[in-house]
């Protein structure tokens, strides 16, 4: 088995759900405290261990590459001035990484964005990592799901489990769970509008073989009009063992606002320099000083034990 070494981010989509602010900002780069989304989603390939990194981006994406690019003018004028803590944030963002990008020129769904990256992946295992799905937790969640598949070659996608009434809008496995937050896959059912087969759905974290490429090439247009990865994936659990695994920590659907504004106040409440202001902001807006308790998801209720920690603000 190749090594697993590559990490795919699907960037093309129009980000209709931010409009106006994505009219001419990326979705990717909308920040989220002091980084933009996408940066988070790369710092957790980098360390998963994943070190070619692939971006599938559209017109008007460019913002996305100027951001891990370096800036001289802009390192030379903050050096001049004395600036050495913003020059280390600049000059650690260009150094970061080097991305490897691939333009999808039509809008035909994430299971095209994906075959779009073919030629630079090549014939090696690969993961895909949605940037919209950011995830909170003490070890990155592809770390998690990479011992997965090394301990057993085959593919594997990420889990989370939701309640009945929010299965129609993601795609839900079938099969059993058999231990260690390993869930044995045996179909899955995109977006289904009712019977769902498990309450665990599939989010932005795979780690597929280079075979699901042909298979892509092969499928035809899906729900919505697009290309639908699950179509595929259905396709690789016919033909051999595939998992699920119920990563561990919390996760943010920061592509829409809701999502976006919960991963927000979260993330600053664990920011090393802004926590306490914007903790102390928190309690006397909502509290008059009080403490503000809210139910944060927790490894138990993740697990699917449904337990739940409480967090106090």
């Amino acid at each position: 088995m190749k090594p697993l070494r590559t990490c795919v981010f699907p960037c093309a989509g129009w980000g209709t759900r931010f409009f106006p602010a994505t009219k001419v900002i990326p979705k990717e780069m909308l920040p989220l405290v002091d980084k933009p989304i996408l940066q988070y989603g790369i710092e957790e390939a980098r360390a998963s261990g994943l070190d070619k990194l692939i971006i599938i981006t559209s017109k008007g994406k460019e913002s996305i590459l100027d951001h891990f690019d370096r800036s001289a003018g802009l390192e030379r004028s903050l050096r001049e001035r004395g600036k050495n803590d913003l020059l280390a944030d600049v000059e650690s963002v260009g150094q970061m990484v080097d991305l490897i990008a691939v333009r999808q020129k039509d809008a035909l769904g994430l299971g095209h964005a994906v075959l779009m990256a073919r030629d630079a992946v090549g014939d090696e295992p690969f993961a895909v990592l949605l940037p919209d799905d950011v995830i909170l937790s003490d070890e990155p969640s592809l770390l998690q799901m990479r011992r997965v598949f090394e301990e057993t070659g085959r593919p594997v996608v990420a889990l989370m489990e939701v309640p009945e009434n929010e299965t129609s809008r993601y795609g839900i496995v079938a099969g059993e769970m058999i231990g260690d937050r390993r869930f044995h896959v045996s179909d899955m059912i995109e977006k289904p509008k009712s019977h769902p087969p498990s309450r665990y759905a599939i989010i932005g974290r795979y780690i597929l073989p280079p075979e699901i490429f042909p298979m892509l090439a092969e499928t035809g247009q899906g729900a919505g009009g697009e290309i639908q990865l699950t179509d595929a994936l259905r396709r690789l659990v016919a033909e051999g063992e595939f998992y699920g695994y119920v990563f561990e920590g919390r996760r943010y659907d920061a592509g829409e606002k809701l999502g976006y504004l919960k991963a927000t106040v979260d993330f600053a409440l664990r920011h090393p320099t802004l926590s306490g202001e914007f903790r102390a902001y928190l309690q006397g807006l909502f509290g008059n000083g009080k403490a503000i308790e809210r139910e944060a998801v927790g490894d138990d209720r993740i697990a699917g034990r449904g337990k739940g920690t409480r967090q106090r603000v």
